[in-house]
């Protein structure tokens, strides 16, 4: 009684806000009235007040700035009240905002009274042009909208065809009505009283928690089964031993009494010594009339199973080790950023190396089964410099094995923080090479492809590879690789024909790299986007022909095979240019199995020890050691990998730690 009295002028607060935002209007006087007759404090709900002091004027502002064509005081307003998430992921919002993208480069055109300021409606239609490539990209498959991309280019748009509805007072009006709405109900909805709020979060999390509870359950089972019967063998083996122990015993007292051993008696001796798959052709191949030779080939026989044999790592405690990866200091949390990608990298592949990953997932390491707010992934916007580094780094680890890439694909927001990584990180640092390098094995996975498409990073690969100079061998490697996979899709080819001039000019400029690893990649994209018909104009345009017969000469042979099939390409038939849209085949994600940790992952170490400090696997097994955290599980069947003839350009996605591997130059 004592917590509910400590707490009950806030729990009023909370149901009263409730009803004031369901607008329970009778209710809530009758409620309040009953407050004050039984002299209970009823704090006012600071929801409504807020919502009715702040949501009407923003909504006031927003409409002012429409109608009077204020473009960058609209927008300020629109992203600071607009949530991110309802831009970015309501298909509403989406839409209106393009078209309110279109009002505002047309607005000089439409109440200019004589000839538009010509410098102003440039402006104007510059801004929409930057909208229509990075934001609005992402509707440019949508046929609602597909003219509207040729706006900027047309000189009169008033008298063209296409657009003269919107130069009619109706078409202004009837946005004006849509963003009036979507303002009231989007504004309104913002502000969500606590007690929502507060339901919301505790049922979700505890639906979280259960199915955890429950996949915990499912995998405690299986690995009950697993030991179960690796008890009853190794129960029927320690019988078996102790019964050729004593006939053993048995055989030693009768030579000591004078009677002799039959060699067919030791050959059954063995025969139960060995396991079902040995047992004949080590028994035939002993023979028991030479001294010493059973008790040699026994030992023979064991000496291979002890070489192969590679111990499992000791379990960890999960949730001390994600606790302290959140609350500890920053010191700490690299040091285990950093002992948990040595555990991954340096284990041996296969069985250990398994086991390690999905003691990583089912533990859910990095956190992307959760959509709690605190994170582990979160550290990848960490303020310090070397735990932003360390994280990322752990992330391109799990990025190099197919099972990892297959976990961090579970968490949506991974890609955006990644992508916002890159264009924010130097480019020099260690930190961008190894997002980037988590970006490029993402792009091996065809849903992860597609997002990044529409996230506009060809346009970004475009920019960045147009100045090679401040890459390293690394970043300029997987740059070329990453932009490759992308182009290989459909959606990435028409992407790159938006742009065709520019991409043809990076690509053709690449070509005559003297870093000669790139040479694959690039003449895949060339390749890849060349099917595009009017790609194949601008390239015959600007003669790449001959920018790509100067290569024909000093190439080895398998790029001048590839450069002659470009060529081919290059004057292919217009018949054959039905480019079919791979765009609806995310189902069947399938990937091949690109398992490479390469060496980079560990270089350059920034962190290091100073005395007394535990680093790597000691600070884990000190710290942190668990108990049977370890989970055994199949390994996904993946693809082994399509090898394509090395003459062609390649037109599968790859990773060049892969590439290397497969096709060594």
């Amino acid at each position: 009684m004592g917590d509910v009295l400590a707490y009950e002028a806030e729990l009023l607060g909370l149901v009263r806000e409730y009803l004031d935002f369901a607008e329970f209007e009778e209710t809530v006087k009758v409620f309040a009235k009953e407050c004050k007759i039984k002299g209970k404090s009823l704090p006012k709900a600071a929801g409504v007040s807020l919502r009715d002091s702040k949501a009407i004027p923003i909504q006031k502002d927003l409409l002012r700035a429409f109608d009077n064509g204020e473009q960058k005081a609209f927008f300020q307003l629109w992203e600071e009240h607009i949530s991110s998430s309802v831009r970015d992921n309501e298909p509403v919002a989406q839409k209106l905002e393009f078209y309110l993208h279109v009002h505002f480069a047309t607005y000089l055109l439409k109440h200019s009274v004589g000839k538009p300021d010509k410098p102003e409606l440039e402006e104007r239609i510059s801004r929409f042009k930057a909208y229509l490539e990075t934001k609005g990209a992402a509707l440019s498959q949508t046929t609602e909208f597909l003219p509207f991309y040729a706006l900027p280019f047309v000189p009169n748009p008033m008298v063209h065809p296409s657009f003269k509805e919107l130069f009619q007072d109706s078409w202004t009006l009837d946005l004006r009505t849509r963003l009036e709405k979507f303002l009231c109900l989007t504004l309104k909805a913002s502000q969500t009283p606590r007690l929502l709020t507060l339901f919301k979060e505790n049922g979700h999390c505890n639906k979280e928690t259960l199915q955890h509870l429950h996949q915990q359950l499912v995998e405690s089972e299986h690995r009950t089964m697993i030991y179960l019967k690796r008890f009853n063998k190794m129960q029927a083996d320690y019988h078996n031993l102790i019964g050729v122990t004593a006939e053993l015993v048995d055989s030693l007292e009768a030579t000591v009494n004078g009677k002799m051993i039959t060699p067919e008696y030791l050959q059954s001796v063995c025969v139960r010594l060995f396991s079902n798959q040995m047992r004949q052709s080590v028994a035939q191949s002993i023979d028991f009339t030479r001294p010493g030779t059973a008790s040699t080939m026994l030992r023979a026989s064991l000496v291979p199973v002890k070489k192969q044999d590679v111990p499992l790592l000791p379990s960890l405690d999960y949730e001390k080790l994600k606790k302290d990866l959140l609350t500890g200091n920053d010191r700490l949390k690299a040091f285990l950023l950093q002992a948990l990608r040595w555990r991954l990298t340096t284990s041996y592949p296969g069985e250990q190396r398994d086991t390690v990953l999905q003691a990583y997932i089912s533990n859910d390491l990095l956190d992307c089964y959760s959509k709690c707010q605190r994170s582990v992934l979160k550290l990848l916007q960490s303020k310090s410099e070397v735990v932003r580094q360390y994280m990322a780094r752990l992330i391109n680890a799990f990025a190099s094995l197919a099972e990892g890439r297959l976990y961090l694909s579970q968490n949506p927001v991974l890609l955006q923080m990644l992508e916002e990584r890159l264009k924010t990180e130097d480019k020099d640092s260690l930190t961008w090479e190894n997002v980037l390098g988590a970006l490029q094995k993402f792009s091996l996975r065809r849903a992860l492809q597609s997002a990044m498409i529409k996230d506009g990073l060809i346009f970004w690969l475009a920019d960045v590879l147009a100045d090679t100079d401040s890459l390293s061998d690394y970043t300029l490697e997987y740059s070329v690789a990453l932009f490759m996979n992308l182009c290989l899709r459909s959606a990435g080819k028409k992407m790159c024909a938006r742009i065709a001039d520019r991409v043809l000019k990076v690509l053709s400029d690449l070509l005559g790299h003297e870093n000669h690893e790139i040479q694959p990649y690039v003449n895949g994209a060339l390749y890849s986007i060349l099917a595009i018909p009017s790609v194949r104009e601008e390239a015959r345009a600007m003669g790449m022909e001959e920018i790509l017969r100067c290569f024909l000469k000093e190439g080895n042979a398998e790029m001048i095979r590839q450069i002659e099939f470009i060529i081919k390409q290059l004057y292919s038939e217009p018949l054959n240019d039905n480019i079919v849209s791979d765009d609806e085949e995310e189902e069947e994600d399938e990937e091949e199995d690109h398992d490479i940790m390469e060496a980079d992952l560990d270089k350059d170490e920034v962190l290091q020890p100073q005395l007394g400090e535990l680093t790597g696997e000691k600070l884990l097994t000190t710290e942190y050691l668990g108990i049977m955290t370890h989970t055994p599980k199949t390994k996904r069947k993946l693809f082994p990998g399509v090898h394509q003839s090395i003459d062609e350009p390649l037109q599968r996605p790859v990773t060049p730690g892969y590439h290397r591997t497969a096709y060594p130059t």
